[in-house]
């Protein structure tokens, strides 16, 4: 998320045009840059622990004003029921706090985007059946990479979640997986009981109940099916030839219209309403006149 100077009453009065982040330079891995912000973000912390969400970490993050918080994994309804109190909560904080926070992918076009990079893996008595990257674990990331561009909606559910992805963005633009390749769509982190993939793809605008179970949906589909991984991607998988996620919600349309197995998984009537929803916010955009091209054609069209 980004931490912004303003209030959202203020944001709202510039029309959400030139923000000022809370730190005017990149945080990443920076110590004192994250300290200015350290009143709020411990409050955050403190706030969430008395909700019973337990956090592992906060740092500084890719732009200014950037945070991420992680919080310790969990059961995928109690995960998502975790993620919904705590972006309401820090909303909450910030108003009280006289700033604001931004969960948008992608609140300008010169910042870098918000993810939501979701850790996944199948458990069965006790134990991580990815271990040892297991033929489960073949089978459930290879159903990611099969299904990923028909769930579009599902992971990028906004007009603004597909001007995330860019090269050298740290967002993927590719189906690819890799070990500890932050090029790629699908992330591979861990070792043993610890094994599990990351999908690079939802931004922080995601819908958590929506994101996990199409995430779900297609791993659980690739082990159904018996689906056969892809080989690994080495190297940058941004110059790779590797199949390409969706690149706006128009595409995100068309692939779950012609799909089959989001119906499979989720019934007609889900899909069908999640299909009317975005039909309608494209709908409502086309119809939009943005600055860019007042700027481009007031004077020269």
């Amino acid at each position: 998320f980004f931490l912004l100077k303003e209030t959202y009453a203020e944001a709202h009065a510039k029309h959400y045009v030139d923000l000022v982040p809370s730190v005017p330079y990149i945080l990443d891995y920076h110590i004192l840059a994250t300290t200015y912000d350290e009143p709020f973000l411990r409050a955050v912390r403190k706030g969430m622990k008395g909700a019973g969400i337990p956090v592992e970490s906060s740092k500084g993050e890719a732009w200014p004003g950037q945070q991420e918080i992680n919080f310790r994994f969990a059961d995928a309804v109690a995960m998502a029921d975790n993620h919904v109190i705590y972006k309401n909560g820090i909303k909450e904080m910030a108003h009280q706090a006289g700033c604001s926070v931004t969960f948008m992918a992608k609140p300008d076009h010169r910042w870098i985007g918000s993810s939501c990079h979701v850790h996944s893996s199948l458990w069965k008595d006790g134990r991580n059946t990815f271990d040892g990257e297991s033929d489960v674990f073949k089978q459930y990331l290879a159903g990611h990479i099969a299904y990923a561009s028909e769930l579009a909606i599902f992971l990028a559910p906004n007009i603004n979640s597909y001007k995330r992805f860019a090269a050298g963005s740290w967002a993927p633009t590719t189906l690819a997986w890799g070990h500890d390749n932050r090029t790629c769509g699908f992330r591979i982190v861990g070792h043993g009981q610890h094994l599990r993939t990351e999908s690079r793809i939802p931004g922080a605008d995601a819908n958590p109940y929506l994101c996990f179970a199409a995430l779900l949906a297609a791993g659980l589909h690739g082990v159904e099916q018996k689906l056969k991984l892809p080989p690994e991607f080495k190297g940058n998988a941004y110059e790779s030839d590797v199949q390409r996620f969706p690149g706006s919600l128009r595409d995100a349309i068309g692939l779950l219209e012609r799909g089959t197995m989001a119906r499979q998984a989720f019934g007609d009537d889900v899909i069908d309403h999640y299909l009317n929803y975005a039909r309608t916010e494209q709908s409502l955009f086309d119809k939009v006149v943005t600055n860019y091209e007042r700027e481009r054609l007031f004077e020269r069209g």
